[in-house]
């Protein structure tokens, strides 16, 4: 099982209270684990990538095993320790000001 964490907007958004744990079949990666999240949970589509784009919307980022995952490619399988469920993918929301 993955286990993903959402930040608290979209958590209140997908009815959900703690984190979420997806079954990802094949190569997990986080296109694979954004379609599944999507799936799961449909009202969170277009929330974290652009509908027509799918790129990751502006002020989110990703995050697993202290690493930015942000700029990585959507198809670059993800870290063992995200894979066998030990660690978490984080999507977090960012913080702009000045």
């Amino acid at each position: 099982m993955i286990r993903v964490v959402l930040p608290g907007h979209l958590r209140t958004l997908a009815r959900v209270r703690e984190e979420v744990q997806l079954d990802i079949k094949g190569t997990v990666t986080l296109r694979a684990v954004l379609d599944g999240l999507e799936a799961q949970y449909p009202m969170l589509c277009g929330t974290i990538r652009d509908h027509v784009t799918q790129e990751r919307r502006p002020f989110l980022r990703f995050f697993a095993c202290a690493e930015d995952l942000s700029h990585d490619s959507p198809d670059a399988a993800l870290p063992e320790a995200v894979v066998s469920g030990k660690e978490p993918l984080l999507i977090i929301g960012a913080i702009a000001g000045g």
